[in-house]
């Protein structure tokens, strides 16, 4: 067959996958957070639950398109949300709404639900029997036995309803992807993604890089990261005590950030301290260090909310443990019983971490200012739900050529600086902004990373490799 005719027939076979994708695809108007509407597609498809699985059931995948508006309609653009376990169509309706906007410009934007996400099939939140008491003293081994223990509970919870969980990994999300572009009738996507939305881009980077034309990738987090080394948390910790000692003000309140932190845990090691139960009268919540570890965890992944962790250490380092309590009911309830999803849950487990980092991070967790907190509840139950690990081969880095941005913020939390670039090394046609100043949830930092996005889009244009943002003021408490 000779090339026009090859091409003739390829053209021919992508208008008619594009004709079937659109009458799937029903109109909307999209409502953003803001109040702000636009019309829009609502797309969804069929596929397996677990591909290598003959029996498996169908579940159904969620998509909304926005259409492109510009001269030029180039690869639909498919977001990756974070998580894993948040929804791009979420993500879409909140503060990222005017980059989802912007980026049509470029072709197709879609705000895809990864399985077990969205409007995608939803799996049931577990409820286990497991309890932790809140006003008594529970050790670290001890909570995570129980955890553990709620685990294995949920997982027979889960395949009693039918749902198998070896479905729920990274790699049936990179075919997911390729069937979003079946679906979408594109020979090619371009990935747009952050957080555990990279490190599905990283995967497919791997695994379907001939269906894949670039990647914007941000935060981005390696296949064998989903477990992070303690000591770079620490490394991390630093970086914040030197933007905190630009400001005067913040610096002689807090000249040894690290060393309030370990004062403080070792005085709950000590003496945990005993606090009313926000809105219930009568009840008592015993602080101890592991919560606070995880409240910090929480806390760190951007800049604007270290006024809130400085306040809470310093508090505590008074006597004080109300904002501390405060903030642990708000974003983690402990009130028993343990309760989980199963999406997260499976996704993490499955990409695992290699035994040599797993070594190393142990190490490291003695003696790191949060432990292995930041990475609850991997790697402590792995292995609770067997033969779910993808192994080592899936955490080896990914290698090629396919054109990627990389964008990092120097003062991540969650992923760090380092981390990224080791995992991105092995693409050879990266193209490397830092945000110096920015967190994990940088996209909307600054005008000039949306610029440096769609100079990457138009494959021309100057692209900085470094912007700069405005640090917050440390000493000031955000709304929260």
């Amino acid at each position: 067959m000779n090339p026009t005719t090859r091409n003739t027939l390829i053209a021919i076979a992508l208008c008619a996958i594009a004709a079937t994708a659109q009458a799937a695809e029903e109109p909307i108007t999209f409502t953003a957070g803001s109040g702000e509407k636009v019309e829009a597609f609502h797309g969804t498809f069929e596929v397996p639950e677990h591909r290598a699985n003959p029996e498996s059931r169908k579940i159904t995948l969620s998509y909304i398109r926005f259409p492109a508006t510009g001269e030029k309609h180039g690869n639909p653009i498919v977001y990756l949300a974070g998580g894993p376990g948040a929804p791009g169509s979420g993500t879409a309706e909140r503060q990222r709404f005017p980059l989802f906007m912007a980026l049509r410009q470029h072709g197709d934007v879609i705000a895809f639900d990864q399985r077990g996400t969205g409007q995608s099939t939803r799996l049931s939140h577990c409820s286990s029997s497991v309890t932790v008491p809140i006003d008594e003293p529970v050790s670290d081994a001890a909570y995570m036995a129980l955890y553990r223990t709620a685990t294995a509970e949920c997982g027979t919870f889960w395949r009693d309803q039918g749902i198998d969980l070896a479905g729920y990994t990274t790699l049936e999300s990179v075919q997911d992807l390729s069937a979003l572009r079946w679906e979408l009738g594109a020979e090619r996507i371009t990935l747009w993604g952050i957080s555990y939305g990279t490190h599905l881009a990283l995967a497919a980077l791997k695994e379907i890089p001939d269906e894949v034309d670039r990647a914007i990738l941000a935060s981005v987090e390696g296949l064998d990261q989903t477990v992070k080394l303690p000591e770079r948390t620490d490394a991390y910790f630093a970086r914040v005590q030197a933007a905190i000692n630009t400001q005067p003000k913040a610096k002689a309140l807090y000249p040894d950030i690290a060393g309030l932190m370990r004062r403080v845990h070792a005085r709950l090691n000590r003496e945990p301290m005993i606090v009313a139960v926000p809105s219930e009268e009568g009840t008592t919540f015993l602080l101890q260090r592991g919560h606070l570890q995880s409240l910090a965890s929480a806390l760190i992944s951007d800049p604007e909310n270290i006024a809130v962790l400085l306040a809470v250490y310093s508090m505590v380092d008074a006597g004080d443990a109300t904002l501390a309590a405060n903030l642990i009911f708000r974003f983690f309830n402990p009130r028993p019983p343990i309760g989980m999803s199963a999406m997260p849950t499976a996704m993490d487990m499955a990409s695992g971490v290699s035994e040599a980092r797993l070594t190393l991070v142990r190490e490291q967790a003695k003696s790191s200012l949060l432990a292995d907190y930041l990475n609850f509840p991997m790697p402590q139950v792995a292995g609770v739900w067997p033969g779910l690990d993808l192994g080592d081969d899936f955490r080896t880095n990914p290698a090629g050529d396919t054109p990627v941005l990389v964008l990092s913020g120097t003062l991540d939390g969650r992923t760090y600086p380092e981390s990224q670039q080791e995992a991105t090394a092995g693409l050879t046609n990266a193209t490397r902004v830092t945000v110096r100043n920015a967190g994990h949830n940088l996209f909307m930092a600054s005008p000039d990373v949306h610029l440096a996005i769609h100079s990457f889009l138009e494959g021309k244009g100057y692209i900085p490799a470094e912007i700069r943002v405005d640090l917050p003021d440390f000493t000031v408490m955000p709304p929260m």
